[in-house]
């Protein structure tokens, strides 16, 4: 389970409505307790993928475009876990949308997704964002619905 608030959800369905056509990312800090993620904080950030962020991952990625991927730079991925370490918070999850497309991981978003961490995945439909799903890995690597709650 995956626990924020409505300004949390607010803040992806803005992003993502933002950069449609393309999809946007963030990252999203909070912490664990009792086997449920609480989010203290969603941090949109630039989707970065290009050439050469294709490169670093097997096969010929280069043909993708940001309509169709995402890709945090490594180095505010770095920079957002030093200061959520600060924070006493820990990075919990990305966030990303799929325009045009549902609200559900890709093959690519579950071979390069880190156990742990939650995928909020907002589809975004003409430009307006709509069904806003969240996504954990379980042990054989495969992609399990995780439950949204409201933290009023």
């Amino acid at each position: 389970m995956i626990r924020l608030r409505q300004e949390h959800l607010q803040t992806i369905r803005t992003h993502a409505e933002s950069t449609y056509p393309d999809e946007c990312c963030g990252i999203i800090l909070g912490y664990l307790a009792n086997e449920c993620k609480t989010v203290v904080e969603v941090m949109p950030t630039e989707n970065v993928w290009n050439t050469e962020a294709a490169a670093e991952f097997p096969g010929d990625r280069t043909t993708e475009s940001k309509s169709r991927q995402y890709a945090i730079a490594p180095e505010i991925m770095l920079k957002t876990q030093k200061e959520a370490r600060d924070r006493s918070l820990n990075i919990i999850g990305i966030f990303h949308s799929h325009p045009d497309h549902p609200a559900i991981p890709s093959e690519c978003d579950r071979l390069y997704g880190w156990q742990g961490y939650s995928y909020i995945i907002v589809s975004v439909q003409n430009g307006k964002a709509g069904e806003l799903r969240s996504w954990s890995l379980d042990d054989h690597h495969q992609f399990q619905s995780e439950v949204i709650e409201n933290i009023i």
